[in-house]
């Protein structure tokens, strides 16, 4: 499986893709480097956001995380936060169907961090979680990057 690692304000990224589609982004620098034609758009589209996200809009570029049909109609939904918004756990639950747990389950397992935009959805008092590599410090940079909070 092809991976692409590049520098970020967060720290080193790894973008991985299977079958012409991005199927995760991890925290570290990858093991193996393999410059295909969509992993270096990712990583130059992924350049430019952390420079002006509000300019960048939805993540153009196919993707495909592994999960149950659950967690991948809760991830559609999240692409659908626009930049900049937030929304809680509890509103997810009520849009998608489930309960603010569950949904906060399948946030939790987001195979492709910042591209599924996860770092959107907040607790009703505080932030909630964040399973980045630097915890509720990304979610807030995140956050504040994109001028949410």
């Amino acid at each position: 499986m092809p991976q692409l690692s590049l520098h970020s304000p967060l720290g080193p990224l790894t973008l991985s893709e299977e079958d012409g589609k991005i199927i995760s982004l991890d925290w570290g620098w990858g093991r193996d480097q393999t410059e295909t034609p969509l992993l270096c758009e990712a990583r130059d589209w992924l350049d430019k956001w952390f420079d002006e996200p509000k300019t960048m809009g939805t993540f153009p570029f196919p993707l495909d995380p592994f999960g149950t049909p659950y967690q991948k109609k809760i991830w559609a939904a999240l692409c659908a936060i626009p930049v900049g918004k937030v929304t809680t756990y509890q509103a997810l639950a009520k849009q998608v169907g489930g309960s603010p747990r569950s949904v906060g389950q399948a946030v939790g397992r987001n195979p492709i961090p910042i591209l599924i935009p996860c770092h959107r959805v907040v607790a009703q008092r505080g932030l909630g979680g964040y399973s980045g590599d630097g915890g509720l410090d990304d979610k807030r940079w995140l956050l504040n990057l994109e001028e949410a909070l």
